[in-house]
């Protein structure tokens, strides 16, 4: 058992998920049942896969309490209490207990969401644990096998198509709100073929949501690069193409997502979600009351890109 000298509860953040999220860090530093090629926090040095505590759960949940609290005194909203340690949060046999005390105190009154790379879902304690959450995200890096393994470097004893039928049979029972991230890095994921695995899978899934996304920060390998703007929008219209509800997560929060008036403002911020066909992007200019010149100064100053698509030209926010 560790010792509950660290902080367990930080923030509220914002998310574009989950609106105002305090994190749970239910999991010490940086124990994991991956090393992902694109991790922020580094190698793993401590690969695990057999559950176990870390904490007790009621030290876990008074550690919460005060955080909630402090935020309440100083009028900060929290939408989400949302497990997202420093490793594989299943890894926690406390876990269902954990969720099930932060969510029964009325006081806290909050939702309870889930981040997890899902190499454990294949264990029926684990689908059992994530079910008493309401939102949960589950990582879908890969369906080939090889790739999986170069991306998420998981330990000979994992089995992709355990984990593969683990989610299809969690979906199917989950009666939150499921989402699913995949994360796309050049060379290795970002092909054709690939993306159409992914998409079909997940296509099959029960999810809300289904995200994008791209290393934004220092990877655990200095090798590992940001596919072009060319194949996320590629990726993004084939997921689309499949009927998934699918955005982007490359790193621009953006201020909103809805029409203000300010075509500039507006603009970067809806392609920072999700690339606009070029009627869309002037359908956007003409209620804003502005016109296509904005669309060429963004281009030049390199905060817009311009991408194809079935014939079709697309604009999205520049990704660096």
């Amino acid at each position: 058992m560790v010792n509950v000298g660290k902080l367990i509860a930080f923030g509220p953040v914002p998310s574009r998920r989950l609106g105002q999220s305090m994190g749970i860090n239910n999991i010490p530093p940086k124990i994991c049942t991956y090393s992902c090629i694109y991790c922020q926090l580094g190698r793993t040095l401590d690969i695990q896969l057999k559950r176990r505590a870390f904490y007790k759960p009621e030290e876990l949940f008074r550690d919460v309490k005060v955080k909630v609290d402090q935020a309440a005194d100083k009028k900060e909203s929290i939408d989400y209490l949302t497990f997202v340690p420093d490793g594989e949060p299943t890894l926690d046999i406390n876990l269902g207990k954990e969720i099930e005390l932060v969510r029964s105190v009325r006081s806290l009154g909050k939702k309870v969401a889930v981040i997890t790379n899902a190499s454990l879902i294949w264990m029926e304690d684990v689908r059992d644990e994530l079910s008493k959450a309401d939102w949960v995200s589950l990582k879908i890096d890969a369906i080939s096998s090889d790739i999986w393994h170069k991306i998420n470097r998981a330990p000979g004893s994992l089995k992709l198509d355990k984990i593969l039928k683990g989610i299809s049979k969690f979906s199917c029972t989950f009666k939150g709100e499921l989402n699913s991230e995949t994360l796309l890095i050049k060379d290795v994921n970002d092909s054709d073929d690939e993306i159409e695995k992914i998409s079909d899978f997940i296509s099959n899934l029960k999810t809300k949501k289904s995200y994008i996304s791209i290393p934004t920060r220092p990877p655990a390998e200095s090798w590992v690069k940001q596919p072009s703007e060319q194949k996320i929008n590629k990726a993004f219209q084939i997921f689309k193409d499949k009927g998934i509800n699918i955005e982007y997560l490359i790193g621009y929060e953006g201020n909103t997502f809805a029409f203000t008036g300010d075509a500039e403002r507006d603009l970067l911020s809806i392609t920072s979600v999700h690339p606009m066909r070029r009627d869309g992007v002037e359908e956007l200019l003409s209620k804003a009351g502005a016109d296509w010149e904005i669309v060429k100064k963004l281009i030049k100053e390199d905060k817009l890109v311009e991408v194809a698509y079935k014939d079709k030209k697309f604009y999205m926010r520049k990704l660096s």
